[in-house]
């Protein structure tokens, strides 16, 4: 089941919730809490808040135990933009853009979390895997590579005098 949270109107740029963001996609909530509490940003507190926000939902409304749960989506949507006007020298005036984000967080309980060590183990197996590939074309190569010319001797670069 999906439960999800919106943070509508945030000060702050999407570009620098985005950041945030991207970290805690497809962490168990445990994990991405403890990450967001040490991320010194202003958005690792925004998305934070929005986080507990869907925990909330998910224990209140669906009846889910928070130890399950997994950020199945994080996503920044770009909200209005406050338009400001700052003063210029010799009487012009420039645009300051005070722009806003939309924060919407989405958690599972039907997604299998993939901690590092299992991507680590996964990595390893694939490495194994890729050996035995090719040993085995080495093998084929190595009978079949009688036929080719020895390599030729490199002239030496020193210079003559």
């Amino acid at each position: 089941m999906e439960v999800k949270s919106i943070y509508k109107y945030a000060r702050i740029s999407p570009f620098k919730v985005r950041e945030v963001t991207r970290e805690i996609q497809g962490l168990p909530v445990s994990v991405a809490l403890d990450l967001l509490t040490f991320t010194p940003k202003k958005a690792a507190f925004l998305v934070g808040k929005t986080l507990k926000s869907a925990i909330a939902n998910a224990e209140n409304n669906a009846n889910l135990k928070p130890d399950g749960l997994v950020v199945k989506e994080a996503t920044v949507g770009e909200g209005p933009t406050l338009k400001r006007i700052m003063a210029r020298a010799r009487g012009s005036a420039s645009r300051i853009q005070k722009r806003t984000s939309h924060i919407r967080i989405v958690l599972s309980d039907e997604i299998q979390t993939e901690t590092r060590e299992k991507r680590k183990a996964k990595r390893e197996q694939e490495k194994k895997v890729a050996k035995k590939d090719m040993k085995s074309e080495g093998s084929k190569s190595a009978a079949s590579g009688s036929d080719k010319k020895p390599a030729k001797p490199k002239p030496s670069t020193k210079a003559k005098k």
